[in-house]
């Protein structure tokens, strides 16, 4: 027996059952992923224009214990990001920035967690559904040859199984489409609404950063001033 008939028999023998039910088991996953990653994004949600406002006012008057604890009430991960810049303002806005940074980092890690599955998935779905397809094509070609020799024989042969087999190849196919297009859906869904809280967090951020500059400007300004003075 050659390695072609070999994987003949193989993929005959057990068809394209066990594909689809991979198939589902990941579908499974994947709904358990959204679900999840819904659930998630809803629990960040906060009404960043009033907060942005509620910033802006205590910082103007110099409070920015209050401000920190406005911030860390908020569930959402622009006050996160916030709060690590408040915890370096004391050392310029240099160092905020940067803990700003780090802080925005780990949370698109956050936001971004398990969405790389549902991307995998959404792109590889429907070829494993097509190598079911492909299983069944082989399995239906097998009935069909023999049946031809039964019929060469002067027996006749009833057609079911070739029947069946592309059946089965047609519904690997429609399984495979069918687990693709919602985890593809969800991808895009939830690395947008990602991508709109990074781009929430760089503006809530810029808030702080301009109070910092502020802050710090006159500072400047007043020590160069001294500075002049003195050496006249």
């Amino acid at each position: 027996m050659n390695l072609v008939e070999w994987l003949q028999r193989l993929m005959t023998n057990f068809g394209a059952e066990w594909v689809m039910w991979m198939l589902i088991g990941l579908s499974v996953i994947s709904v358990a992923i959204m679900l999840e990653r819904a659930w998630f994004y809803l629990s960040l949600r906060e009404d960043l224009p009033e907060l942005a406002s509620r910033l802006r006012d205590t910082l103007r008057k110099g409070d920015l214990e209050q401000a920190q604890k406005n911030l860390e009430a908020s569930p959402s991960a622009e006050a996160a990001v916030v709060v690590a810049g408040l915890l370096e303002a004391d050392r310029g806005a240099q160092a905020a920035e940067e803990a700003m940074q780090g802080a925005k980092a780990l949370q698109k890690i956050r936001l971004e967690r398990r969405l790389a599955y549902l991307g995998t998935l959404g792109n590889n779905a429907p070829f494993i559904g097509l190598f079911g397809t492909v299983v069944g094509v082989v399995k239906a070609f097998e009935g069909l040859a023999k049946e031809t020799s039964s019929q060469a024989q002067g027996s006749t042969a009833a057609p079911q199984e070739v029947m069946a087999a592309i059946a089965e190849a047609l519904v690997a196919t429609a399984v495979g489409l069918a687990v693709a297009i919602p985890a593809v859906v969800a991808f895009n869904v939830f690395s947008r609404h990602s991508k709109a809280i990074l781009a929430n967090t760089e503006a809530l951020s810029r808030v702080l950063m301009a109070h910092l500059v502020a802050q710090t400007g006159p500072a400047a300004g007043q020590a160069s001033a001294k500075a002049t003075q003195a050496g006249e």
